[in-house]
């Protein structure tokens, strides 16, 4: 933003008046809330410009660099790698421009032999205990969308240290708002975010 200032001086004031005051004095989210949802939401809208400018001011708002890589980790189960790589690449070059060693800190919890049974128990924490049907009542092909979904959403990346159910859930919200056309998954996960207390939604 800031080459802005100088070559559109009105759009800087502009956007840092609304972005940095005004959207922020509703008190809805703390700071570090709010950086997960604004950089959720740039990667579900592909704003790659805009969202590595997003992360050095994260960074010097002093958020977490482990967050920000959760948020972006967590992305891939929503968006793919395709997209997210670019992302996870645009965060690499800023960590280290600010000389933040990597690889961070492990956050996983789970191996090849736990994380499909922990994705299950984490879809039932999030969901109901009625998640832990969905398999063994399963068609063939969607047995196999429905292990993918366990195992690899839930098992490898919901299952992480580093965010909360409820900042899991919220930004999941984000990602898929962002892009539009997938309500039925804003659907499922609408009563996520309420059990998780997102009540801002």
């Amino acid at each position: 933003m800031k080459e802005f200032k100088k070559t559109d001086p009105e759009f800087y004031q502009i956007i840092t008046d609304f972005v940095y005051d005004e959207a922020c004095k509703g008190k809805l989210l703390d700071k570090t809330e709010r950086y997960m949802c604004i950089l959720a939401g740039l990667m579900g809208v592909q704003g790659k410009s805009m969202f590595r400018l997003t992360i050095e001011k994260a960074l010097e708002d002093d958020i977490d660099p482990i967050i920000i890589k959760e948020v972006i980790y967590q992305a891939t189960a929503y968006l793919g790698i395709g997209r997210t790589y670019d992302y996870l690449m645009a965060a690499n070059e800023v960590f280290k421009e600010k000389h933040i060693a990597l690889p961070l800190q492990s956050q996983g919890t789970t191996d090849q032999d736990t994380r499909l049974q922990a994705g299950i128990d984490k879809q039932c924490e999030l969901f109901g205990d009625h998640m832990r049907n969905v398999l063994p009542s399963s068609s063939p092909l969607r047995k196999t969308i429905n292990t993918w979904l366990a195992d690899n959403c839930f098992g490898d990346y919901y299952t992480r240290k580093g965010l909360t159910n409820a900042q899991r859930e919220m930004i999941t919200f984000c990602y898929i708002a962002s892009q539009g056309g997938c309500e039925p998954q804003l659907k499922a996960h609408t009563p996520a975010n309420f059990k998780n207390q997102n009540f801002f939604f």
